[in-house]
């Protein structure tokens, strides 16, 4: 998709569009072995190589949100990723994301921030992520500096 195409369609559709392709990226990376999952280990992989984060995904639940140690954490991450020109997101529905970043044998229970890391070898590339990259870039634009998605229901 050009940034033409995504400029031209609606609010709802774009919403509705990004949410499929973070799905769609997720999977992938989970397949590729290109997720870290976890505010510390994300926090770990963005010290020691920060080129090799492609993506961030930040997750907000109505439980979490007087949480104020998370909300310095993600205050943080958020500059790390502008200092570095990571893309972020952010995703109202932790369970959900948890979901799919999770296996079915563990509850996973810090699923507040996820990253997609390009492997080391470079051979992994999906046209959903660029997608992404490109909707981020347009709410740059529009002062939206880490837009919302909603992500797809099962």
């Amino acid at each position: 998709m050009t940034l033409e195409e995504v400029l031209i369609q609606k609010p709802t559709e774009r919403a509705q569009c990004t949410g499929k392709a973070l799905e769609e990226v997720l999977v992938s990376a989970k397949e590729n072995d290109s997720l870290t999952v976890g505010v510390y280990e994300c926090a770990k992989v963005m010290n020691l190589d920060p080129d090799s984060v492609s993506f961030c995904v930040l997750a907000m639940d109505e439980e979490f949100e007087c949480d104020i140690a998370l909300q310095i954490h993600f205050t943080l991450i958020q500059s790390f990723c502008f200092d570095n020109d990571i893309s972020i997101v952010r995703v109202s529905d932790m369970q959900r994301l948890a979901e799919i970043v999770g296996d079915k044998a563990e509850q996973l229970e810090d699923a507040h921030c996820v990253l997609i890391t390009n492997p080391a070898d470079g051979s992994w590339e999906d046209p959903a992520l660029e997608k992404l990259h490109l909707f981020c870039e347009e709410s740059q634009r529009l002062n939206d500096w880490v837009p919302e998605i909603s992500l797809p229901e099962r």
